[in-house]
């Protein structure tokens, strides 16, 4: 099975994937977060930083592109493709308020008919294979099965399916049953995408869904950081934590705005640690780097690492999608 990092704006960002495949790894495929192609057709000076040439980086990595329009598509395309890329993701699934109202995103999946004559052209003209990333539906999961009938009529390269509606985001249980139908009736190879936290919610989709050929972890990647190796050892954390820090210093030139770009990840990676309540309290409200590097400093080597986080995924039953259409 192959394992996937997410694309999770403002953290997995080119530094951090750099950072995460040096000191972890575990990762066959890393996600971009997603590019934004205008009617200017320009890339902004951080996509062009971000879009680092394919051959330069140690690991694989696809582009994700978000856009309703398909000549805006197809110009991100050729943009990846230039920098020696043999792939793009198409995003369908992000949930944000502003994105959603724009018809991008998850926005795709309010309007079938206008999103089919947009994957008409894109995949009538685009040079490279391209994939999908979706939800289960907008308000309800018993939108997914006329979701699905549309994706199956195109060559998809690999379907990721984060089974949780668009009005959802990323709260409750995942809707389960859904992706049980997709591993019915799906015609792609499919990915498998939500809470995975720990190596027993890896194993659960093994054995419950094992035609399914590939799992993307999200945020849980970023609270275990060693979860596909054998679990986050505290040194190399330490290691990777300080050269992470330094190369956010010299990317914004700004220590303010590396220490804000790092408490974005510790939102999640406080999670690794046991009785983290009080020096995490300490860690957010600060703003200045020296504290941050003294509280960053004892979490990291003196609060103990939970020896087995908690399981994120639940079988139950869908509270949306009815078994009946399985």
């Amino acid at each position: 099975m192959n394992h996937y990092l997410a694309p999770l704006e403002g953290i997995t960002g080119l530094s951090f994937r750099r950072m995460h495949s040096k000191y972890f790894g575990g990762v066959d495929r890393y996600y971009m977060p997603f590019l934004s192609p205008t009617q200017n057709h320009c890339l902004s000076p951080k996509e062009e930083r971000e879009l680092s040439h394919a051959d330069r980086e140690p690991y694989e990595a696809v582009p994700q592109i978000l856009t309703k329009s398909p000549e805006d598509f197809l110009w991100a395309v050729d943009r990846c493709v230039e920098r020696g890329y043999r792939e793009v993701n198409l995003n369908m699934g992000c949930p944000s308020g502003t994105v959603f109202s724009k018809g991008k995103g998850s926005g795709m999946l309010r309007d079938l008919a206008v999103t089919e004559r947009f994957l008409d052209e894109i995949f009538s003209r685009c040079p490279v294979p391209i994939s999908v990333k979706t939800r289960v539906g907008v308000s309800s999961a018993e939108e997914f099965p006329q979701i699905l009938e549309l994706l199956n009529k195109y060559p998809i390269q690999e379907l990721t399916i984060h089974p949780r509606v668009r009005k959802a985001f990323y709260d409750g249980a995942v809707e389960l049953d859904a992706f049980a139908y997709a591993a019915e009736h799906c015609k792609h190879r499919l990915c498998y995408n939500g809470d995975i936290r720990c190596r027993e919610d890896l194993q659960y989709i093994r054995c419950r869904f094992p035609a399914v050929s590939s799992v993307m972890l999200g945020r849980g990647l970023i609270t275990d950081p060693g979860l596909l190796c054998g679990g986050t050892k505290r040194q190399t954390l330490l290691n990777f934590h300080e050269e992470l820090l330094e190369e956010y210093c010299r990317l914004f030139s700004s220590k303010v705005n590396a220490v804000a770009r790092m408490k974005d990840i510790w939102k999640e990676l406080l999670g690794l640690f046991e009785n983290a309540e009080k020096l995490g309290k300490e860690l957010k409200k600060t703003v200045d780097y020296e504290s941050y590097r003294s509280i960053a400093h004892r979490i990291l080597t003196e609060l103990p690492i939970h020896p087995s986080l908690a399981p994120g995924l639940k079988d139950t039953v869908s509270s949306t999608f009815s078994k009946n259409l399985l």
